[in-house]
């Protein structure tokens, strides 16, 4: 079964500095019926303005992952890392038993544009840690590139979560599957342009969320950039 939820279904918030899409309930935005989907809990697709950003907080016990699309997000951490993540990178910090950081856009002009997830973990209580990769366009183009798996799997991120990522870049004739298990989940955040999943057609923001299918067909993308969830169930 694949169920569409339409980009402009989710939530929203306007905090001025900050313009943020949620896709679950987060922070003032509370809907029962999107909680998660497995053991995804969040994706907030975030516009952060020129010079501002997210003071130093803290999180624990989660597995968090930034995809950025444009500008550049910069990241400070308790655990001596400092760093401006790129689009083309993934940045995977797992909290485990807790971690303060913050997340800048020191640009004078340009807003930073990215995606902040969250995946529940299959462990708990572990000690910080962070990882910040290159996955270049050429690897992304007309196929789904592994980004994040608990084993490491392929140069990918490594997760602390039964839970795979995929990214992907498709158009005009370009296509792709996956392999799915019925038993599990799988979520399909599109990222930006026109993709049909299984033969549905999505646009900018929207997500198929999938249960009980074997198998996962990408097609029909104009400027489309996806990101494929395998998810415990």
């Amino acid at each position: 079964m694949l169920t569409v939820r339409k980009s402009q279904d989710r939530g929203y918030a306007d905090h001025g500095w900050l313009k943020s899409f949620h896709s679950f309930s987060f922070a003032g935005y509370y809907d029962p019926q999107h909680m998660g989907w497995g053991n995804l809990r969040v994706i907030n697709e975030d516009r952060i303005a020129p010079g501002t950003g997210f003071g130093t907080h803290g999180h624990q016990n989660m597995e968090i992952i930034s995809y950025v699309l444009s500008g550049e997000l910069a990241h400070k951490d308790n655990m001596g890392n400092g760093r401006a993540i790129p689009p083309g990178d993934v940045q995977r910090m797992s909290a485990g038993t807790g971690v303060q950081h913050s997340e800048f856009n020191h640009a004078p002009k340009d807003t930073t544009h990215f995606l902040q997830i969250w995946i529940e973990p299959n462990v708990t209580g572990i000690p910080a840690s962070y990882e910040q990769k290159t996955f270049a366009t050429p690897e992304k183009r007309g196929q789904l590139r592994l980004v994040a798996a608990p084993d490491a799997a392929e140069g990918a991120v490594t997760i602390h979560a039964d839970a795979r990522l995929y990214a992907g870049l498709f158009d005009g004739a370009e296509s792709a599957s996956l392999a799915l298990n019925p038993a599990r989940k799988s979520y399909v955040h599109l990222v930006r342009g026109e993709l049909a999943v299984n033969g549905t057609p999505l646009s900018t923001g929207d997500a198929a969320l999938i249960e009980g299918e074997s198998q996962l067909a990408l097609s029909a993308g104009k400027d489309a950039e996806v990101l494929v969830f395998d998810l415990a169930a």
